[in-house]
C-alpha cells in the first residue's frame, strides 16, 4: 500500500493558536497510523488579499508558488479551521483563493492543489459549539473545489480549558477521538492512492 502524504496545518496566523496545537495532535496520529506529515504554519506564507488586479501586475507571490508546491506534492490535507464570525477564517480562504489559481501551463480551473486530494478537518474554539459552524463552510468550499473531506469531523469548545500548557489535549477521549480521525484520513487516503 503507497505511504500515505499529509499536509497538516491550522488556518489561524497567531503564534499561540489552540488550531494549531490541534492540528499536530492531529499529525502525530496519522503518523502513528503509518502516514507521512509535513506540518506547515501558513503565518510563514504571507500573502496579500487575493486581487485580480494585483495578480494582473504582479503574479504569484513566491509565498504562494511555495505553498502550491507542497499541496501539490501531497496526496491529502489536515486542516484545522478557527471559526471567525460563525465562518472560516480570512487567512485560510485568502489561502485557498490563491492557490486554486491556475499557474502559467495549467487549464483554468485545473485546480491542482485540490482535485484528487482528500482531506480531514476540525476545529477547537473558546466558544460552546467549538468551531463547528466554520466547519460547515470549510467542508462545502474544499468539496465544490474537487476535494474528498472524510465525513468524520471534530469540534472542541472550551479552548481554554482543553489544552494543557504543553498543547495537548487533556481529555484523553477527545484526544483519541482526533488521533482516530487522522488515522481514518490516512488509511482512506492510502487506498485512494493504490485503487
Amino acid at each position: 500500500m503507497t505511504t500515505p502524504k499529509l499536509l497538516a496545518f491550522a488556518g489561524s496566523l497567531r503564534r499561540d493558536s489552540f488550531n494549531k496545537k490541534l492540528v499536530k495532535i492531529a499529525a502525530a496520529g496519522a503518523e502513528a497510523a503509518g502516514a507521512k506529515v509535513t506540518y506547515v504554519d501558513l503565518k510563514d506564507y504571507p500573502m496579500p488579499i487575493y486581487d485580480q488586479d494585483w495578480f494582473d501586475q504582479h503574479g504569484f507571490p513566491e509565498s504562494v508558488l511555495q505553498l502550491k508546491g507542497l499541496m501539490k506534492d501531497h496526496h491529502g490535507f489536515l486542516i484545522a479551521s478557527p471559526e471567525y464570525n460563525s465562518s472560516i477564517s480570512g487567512a485560510l480562504k485568502n489561502m485557498i483563493d490563491w492557490t486554486s489559481r491556475p499557474e502559467e501551463g495549467e487549464a483554468p480551473l485545473s485546480l491542482t492543489c485540490f482535485k484528487g486530494k482528500t482531506a480531514a478537518i476540525m476545529a477547537t474554539s473558546p466558544g460552546g459549539l467549538g468551531g463547528l459552524r466554520g466547519l460547515n463552510h470549510v467542508r462545502s468550499i474544499l468539496e465544490n473545489i474537487g476535494v474528498l473531506v472524510i465525513p468524520d469531523q471534530k469540534a472542541i469548545p472550551g479552548a481554554y480549558q482543553a489544552f494543557d500548557e504543553a498543547g495537548n489535549l487533556v481529555d484523553e477521549k477527545t484526544h483519541d477521538a482526533i488521533a482516530s480521525i487522522a488515522a481514518k484520513l490516512a488509511d482512506v487516503t492510502a487506498k485512494l492512492q493504490t485503487a
